[in-house]
């Protein structure tokens, strides 16, 4: 055997077995040490976590926030102690409040907001005895290590969202160009009582720019120095007109608005410095107990300007007085009022409205109530071809009838007799349209929509839908006479007067052998008859149920904070030509001569006159109003965000969770 072979044997290894086993018993027992002094940590850490999920939710369920009072952190606080958990100087706990956002990637994030309840977040740590590993790696390194380690755990709860609609009832106007423009800054300028000068690049923008609600009403609190959180409040307090529209223009550039836009809303800003103070919640309706979650949702800026407007001059004696070219209605006089402001918007839960469509958790939105007059002055209508003639013949052809039986009536012939005496008598004196004008009074408006069915997917299976009872096309019309003085009246609505086409009035005379004169004060109006013409009518309303699902064309009521499903609320039939109809089905109305005024025989005597005069006057009176209403219905009434031709409704509705308080971050 060689020298080699016997350094190699076995007596050479001999011991070899146990050194391998002292150092797989060292590693065993490092591992051991590792696993139990993680188990501890951990088992530290799943505490810790408890205490604080249990804390957080425990928060939320109890309604905590971070105002003062009874608040989140007491909540926490109360949790966590009946969780053994003390906060003393090696435990802390801290409580925020906020808002969840989620992300394009679906992940969701906090944001801290003491003013907001959204979600609760709580927050621990806790300070325990540095692990074996971290004592053993104390031995081989130079840096001291802590003898102690900092545990931390934080959870966010929140309430399940719950199912929040949203309607609007907005205008038909998509653009607004320099015709428009022109109509719009001398209405506004007249509802506001300032002057209104925006181009048509600035109402357009206003027209194409969103409002975030809940920043809104936020920057309002700010600004009218009511507590932050409490809506109910806010909308309730009394602000100017001023101050509304500058918390707009705060959130606005704050978004990034154009500079158009926010030039536009400075320009109303200072016009409205004389406005009457009002009542946000008086245009703007939301449900009772509605959540920071369900604020945020938007709205077109033009329709929350239109709305303070004229909720402002609905608070007022003013009426606005229009140019007579801006309508292109020469000779006219057009004085517009809003008599009860829009609601233009209105947020809650489906589910309340459902069980009462009307009552006080109604989701109710409608139209303002705008009332406009407008004076044709006689030279308009002595200008229209066949109406002076038409008249004059009717006046030509009763005059020698009237003659001939004054003639032949025993009665006149003794009246004659004392007038040549030189007592009282009376005589015809027929006047030709003595009105100096015609007066038509509009009432616009009322279109209201109201949420009376929804349905939100259940599991996951199914279509949401929003079921919205729509009635349009409300208006009355009045032609006539009418006092300008009562038209503008919240109280009542306004009166008309016949309009006289022919007055065959008598006077008394006082006359000495053919000598003498008549009084023009003692004129009787239609003593001896006559014709008038007088229209007070109501244009029949249409009601219908708009359903947005999608069984109809991009209908589905899209989530808040996304541009609302539009349907078209469209009449039955066309309203102008409904108004045309009305005013093709005017009665002129025939006056008999008053008491016991000799002259009654002639009516009976020129029944016939009377009828064929009408055939040929009504087609006059019908054809000259008709195209003055067509500018009014079209621009004037449009530019109010109210459309007698088609109302649109629009819809939103995110269908939220059941159940209590979860975790969801």
């Amino acid at each position: 055997m060689s020298p080699g072979s016997q350094c190699n044997g076995p007596a050479r290894q001999r011991g070899a077995i146990g050194l391998m086993a002292a150092a797989t018993l060292s590693l065993a027992l490092v591992m051991m040490l590792l696993v139990v002094d993680s188990g501890r940590l951990y088992m530290e850490q799943r505490k810790l976590q408890r205490v604080v999920d249990n804390a957080a939710l425990e928060a939320v369920s109890r309604g905590g926030n971070c105002l003062p009072g009874l608040t989140a952190a007491s909540y926490a606080g109360q949790s966590a102690v009946r969780n053994g958990y003390i906060v003393d100087a090696d435990n802390t706990l801290a409580t925020t409040c906020g808002t969840l956002a989620t992300g394009a990637s679906g992940l969701r994030s906090f944001t801290v907001d003491a003013t907001q309840s959204a979600a609760v977040k709580v927050a621990a740590s806790r300070t325990v005895t540095t692990s074996f590993i971290g004592g053993v790696q104390a031995l081989f390194s130079a840096t001291p290590v802590s003898l102690n380690t900092t545990l931390e755990a934080s959870a966010v709860a929140a309430k399940p969202q719950a199912t929040v609609a949203q309607l609007n009832i907005r205008s038909t106007l998509a653009s607004i160009n320099t015709a428009q423009s022109n109509i719009l800054n001398p209405l506004f300028s007249g509802l506001l009582g300032g002057n209104v000068n925006l181009t048509a690049v600035g109402w357009d923008g206003l027209l194409n720019t969103d409002i975030n609600l809940l920043k809104y009403l936020d920057q309002l609190a700010i600004n009218l120095n009511v507590g932050a959180g409490n809506y109910a409040q806010l909308l309730n307090t009394q602000a100017t007109v001023t101050q509304l529209i500058q918390a707009a223009a705060t959130v606005v550039q704050l978004n990034g608005a154009t500079a158009e836009v926010v030039t536009a809303l400075g320009q109303l800003q200072v016009a409205a410095i004389n406005a009457a103070p009002v009542k946000l919640g008086e245009i703007l309706q939301l449900q009772t107990g509605t959540t920071a979650a369900g604020l945020d949702a938007n709205l077109q800026l033009l329709q929350l300007v239109q709305g303070v407007v004229q909720l402002a001059n609905s608070k007022s004696a003013v009426a606005a007085t229009l140019p007579v070219n801006v309508l292109g209605l020469a000779g006219v006089t057009v004085r517009v009022k809003v008599i009860e402001p829009p609601q233009f918007s209105a947020i809650g839960d489906p589910a309340r409205a459902k069980a009462n469509p009307l009552g006080p958790d109604r989701i109710y939105v409608r139209t303002a109530q705008v009332r406009t007059l407008l004076s044709m002055n006689l030279p308009v209508l002595s200008g229209v071809t066949g109406l002076t003639n038409a008249v004059l013949g009717l006046v030509g052809a009763l005059t020698p009838t009237l003659n001939a039986l004054l003639s032949l009536n025993l009665v006149d012939t003794l009246n004659s007799l004392v007038c040549l005496l030189g007592a009282g008598c009376q005589q015809l004196d027929p006047k030709l349209l003595p009105s100096p004008q015609i007066d038509i009074a509009l009432d616009a408006g009322g279109a209201k929509s109201y949420v009376t069915d929804f349905r939100c997917p259940t599991g996951g299976v199914g279509s949401k839908s929003l079921t919205a009872h729509t009635v349009t096309a409300v208006a009355d019309l009045k032609l006539g006479k009418i006092d300008a003085t009562d038209a503008f009246s919240s109280a009542a609505e306004p009166t008309v007067a016949p309009l006289p086409l022919v007055d065959l009035g008598i006077v008394t005379c006082h006359k000495i052998l053919g000598l003498g004169s008549c009084n023009p004060a003692t004129h009787v109006q239609f003593g001896a008859g006559g014709i008038a013409i007088k229209l007070d009518t109501s244009v029949a309303q249409t009601t219908q149920d708009l359903v947005f699902s999608s069984t109809t064309p991009f209908a589905t009521p899209a989530n808040l904070k996304l541009p609302p499903s539009i349907l078209p609320a469209a009449p039955a039939s066309n309203i102008v030509g409904s108004l045309s109809s009305t005013l093709s089905g005017i009665n002129l109305i025939v006056y008999k001569p008053v008491g016991s005024n000799p002259l009654g025989a002639i009516v009976p005597g020129v029944a016939s006159l009377i009828s064929d005069v009408t055939n040929r006057l009504l087609p006059v009176i019908t054809g000259l109003i008709s195209p003055v209403l067509d500018p009014l219905l079209n621009n004037l009434l449009k530019g109010l965000g109210i459309s007698l031709m088609n109302t649109e409704v629009g819809a939103n509705m995110t269908c939220g969770q059941t159940g209590k308080a979860y975790l969801v971050i």
